[in-house]
């Protein structure tokens, strides 16, 4: 093919698009579609019933509590499993921020309450709570989830054992250890 051929396929391709978008624009100014008060074929549905309490709280999809498993979590399976918070944390007693705050005495502590670091909106929103078992069982399964806004880039922790492994290792990083769930 020539030169000019080629020209000539690649504006009839334009042409054919300017005009589908044209008719498309003419089409909507003539037919002005308008929205009914109700359905013009109603289908009558029967109202559902409401699910038992307990039912609903079964079919609940959530993480689960780590409160039951902190007595017996394994704080060396927790340690293994902050490896994952170590590029971005430091966990020792008095360790510098990272691109994450330190983690040194969290059980316990104010959320978004480290000097010297700056929070994302999500976390500060939360400044008022504490890092609770709850609280840290919740952000470690989806922190984006727990506190929408977070800068964390950290997926979360699907597994309920090795939540409880690490939030075990976190309180255990502390001069004094906050007391476990009842």
């Amino acid at each position: 093919m020539s030169g000019l051929e080629v020209n000539k396929v690649i504006a009839a391709v334009l042409t054919a698009g300017i005009v589908a978008s044209f008719s498309g624009f003419v089409a909507h100014l003539l037919v002005q579609p308008q929205e009914l008060a109700q359905n013009a074929y109603p289908v009558a549905v029967a109202p559902a019933e409401a699910p038992p309490a307990e039912a609903a709280a079964a079919e609940a999809p959530g993480p689960g509590s780590v409160l039951p498993l902190l007595a017996a979590a394994d704080v060396a399976a927790g340690q293994k499993v902050s490896r994952k918070c170590t590029s971005c944390h430091t966990v020792e007693e008095g360790g510098a921020n990272k691109i994450g705050p330190n983690l040194w005495n969290l059980v316990g502590r104010a959320i978004a309450s480290v000097d010297g670091f700056t929070y994302s909106k999500g976390l500060q929103e939360k400044s008022g709570d504490g890092w609770s078992y709850e609280n840290l069982d919740g952000f470690l399964h989806k922190p984006k989830d727990w506190a929408p806004g977070t800068k964390m880039s950290f997926a979360g922790l699907k597994k309920i054992e090795d939540r409880a492994n690490l939030i075990a290792y976190l309180r255990s990083l502390s001069g004094s250890p906050a007391p476990l769930p009842e």
